[in-house]
């Protein structure tokens, strides 16, 4: 097949959709598919066959920085498609009426669509402005031969706000190159791992009052930047936590595989807003530690069949309570580490990615017998 990744954003960072689209179509390449990718303002020169073809500016939207897209060279975007004659475009979703929309509406007959929706919103404005996108972008749904959700409360998003159904294909991960280690990691004195945005929604400052009601020895580091970083490095010295906690900014993904490799525990304490929760099952993959996430819809949707898993953040005593659960009682832990390494596995790319190119195929039978009809 000869595929093409459509995103209304850039493959210049490292987000959870980016890392979605690069590791299918790495696997997708692997097993002999071309792939390439439609995409704004991106300038990687290590990935071959991107076509950077709009431009974006950043906005906040859902508690995140998001891509809000200008409005793109049509006649660009159909030289594009009509040279490259793809098989199958595997759009982003949502998408935009500015980038998107023109590629799937300039798409050739013969060419199938599917779609992956990535999000979940966090506010009543957000799940407003979600379906008045939706009512926009209605007369490209036709377009759609199949459409993915990566959880439940994505699959919601796409049906209550843009009117489509589709299948829960999950997030990936490749175990292979991810694990680093296959055994619970035991400090002394253990180490707690916070990963992720310092924003308000991803909970970083229940994590650090949680931190304060500990009534053991501990360490922890805090990855990630965002602007709640100076607010939460002046609560952690205003409870007394600075020679314990270390905030160690932005890290690569290498580092980031070697921060989970070290840890016993890593901590997720979101309180809303997520779709599915890659991060999760990256820290899983690592192989080294326990994860603890926050109860909702997202993260449930990955964790929801191991209950002891998830936390409610905001119950600062109770989340405490569990951190020293697991420490305090190897078996317990142990017994947690089991059931999520065999958990896991489902998510493995060489899993999940064999099940989105069965779609790719169902899609292409679609469109084939839909183009013979007309």
């Amino acid at each position: 097949m000869k595929i093409g990744f459509v995103l209304d954003d850039t493959l210049d960072t490292a987000d959870g959709v980016q890392q979605y689209v690069l590791l299918l179509g790495s696997w997708l390449k692997d097993h002999g598919h071309q792939v390439h990718y439609l995409t704004t303002n991106t300038g990687r020169e290590d990935i071959e066959n991107i076509h950077s073809l709009g431009n974006h500016v950043r906005i906040k939207f859902n508690r995140n920085v998001v891509p809000l897209v200008l409005p793109s060279s049509s006649r660009k975007i159909a030289e594009v498609l009509q040279r490259e004659q793809f098989d199958l475009l595997h759009v982003q979703m949502p998408y935009g009426p500015a980038f998107g929309a023109r590629v799937i509406s300039l798409a050739p007959e013969s060419t199938a669509v599917v779609g992956t929706f990535h999000i979940a919103p966090y506010s009543l404005t957000e799940k407003a402005l979600s379906k008045v996108l939706g009512y926009w972008l209605k007369p490209t749904n036709r377009h759609f031969d199949m459409v993915m959700s990566v959880s439940q409360p994505a699959q919601k998003l796409a049906l209550e706000s843009f009117g489509i159904k589709s299948v829960i294909v999950p997030n990936m991960v490749d175990l292979k190159s991810f694990r680093l280690t296959g055994s619970l990691k035991v400090n002394e004195p253990p180490e707690l791992l916070f990963l992720s945005r310092l924003v308000a929604r991803k909970g970083c400052e229940h994590f650090i009052k949680s931190l304060s009601l500990l009534t053991i020895p501990f360490r922890a580091t805090i990855v990630g930047e965002g602007n709640q970083r100076a607010k939460l490095e002046k609560l952690t010295k205003k409870l007394k936590l600075n020679e314990k906690v270390t905030f160690v900014g932005f890290v690569s993904e290498t580092q980031k595989r070697a921060l989970l490799s070290k840890a016993d525990t890593a901590v997720f304490p979101a309180i809303g807003g997520e779709s599915f929760g890659i991060v999760l099952i990256e820290a899983m993959a690592a192989g080294s530690c326990i994860v603890l996430a926050g109860d909702n819809p997202g993260y449930a949707s990955v964790l929801g069949s191991l209950p002891e898993s998830l936390i409610l953040p905001t119950d600062h005593r109770k989340f405490a309570r569990k951190i020293e659960k697991y420490i305090e009682n190897p078996a317990s832990a142990g017994k947690l580490y089991d059931a999520q390494q065999k958990l896991v596995k489902q998510y493995d790319v060489d899993v999940v990615a064999g099940q989105v190119a069965t779609i790719y195929h169902q899609a292409i039978v679609k469109r084939a017998r839909k183009s013979h009809t007309t």
